[in-house]
């Protein structure tokens, strides 16, 4: 395979043409060579927009991507960085997946206060929102809910 056009690197790729520019700008990509007076894509360059695609699908931020990427064109790099990476990253999910669960039962909680009858002004919904300390949730878990990184 030759240097393709965006739209035809977008498509190998499984991206939309934003997106390559948008790796471009963020310097995940380089920039493309004029060839006949547009940009080409070489297929490296391709599959690294793949392995970028890739790493967010399973988590990895931009700023971490281009870490790895850093990583990978490292000759003699030890796998125990990119394995304690991920190891960092799964703690991160665990982190939002317990504030998810967090959300959900103050969200069960409120929901099973209302009657789903009635006018507004006695809504439970709203008046637990507006007595509700700042930070806490009415689901009588007192971990206050926080912002992950």
């Amino acid at each position: 395979m030759g240097d393709l056009t965006i739209g035809k690197a977008a498509q190998v790729a499984g991206v939309g043409v934003e997106t390559i520019r948008f790796y471009e700008r963020q310097g995940l990509i380089e920039q493309p060579s004029k060839g006949a007076g547009y940009r080409t894509y070489s297929p490296e360059v391709v599959a690294r927009i793949r392995f970028i695609r890739q790493a967010q699908r399973i988590g990895f931020s931009l700023k971490e991507t281009l870490e790895l990427l850093a990583l990978r064109a490292k000759p003699g790099a030890d796998c125990a960085v990119l394995r304690e990476q991920a190891r960092h990253k799964i703690a991160e999910v665990d982190e939002k997946i317990a504030e998810l669960l967090r959300v959900r039962a103050a969200l069960e909680a409120v929901v099973a206060s209302c009657p789903g009858r009635g006018g507004l002004e006695d809504c439970t919904i709203l008046k637990a929102l507006e007595d509700m300390p700042r930070g806490s949730a009415p689901c009588g878990c007192d971990e206050p809910m926080r912002k992950t990184r």
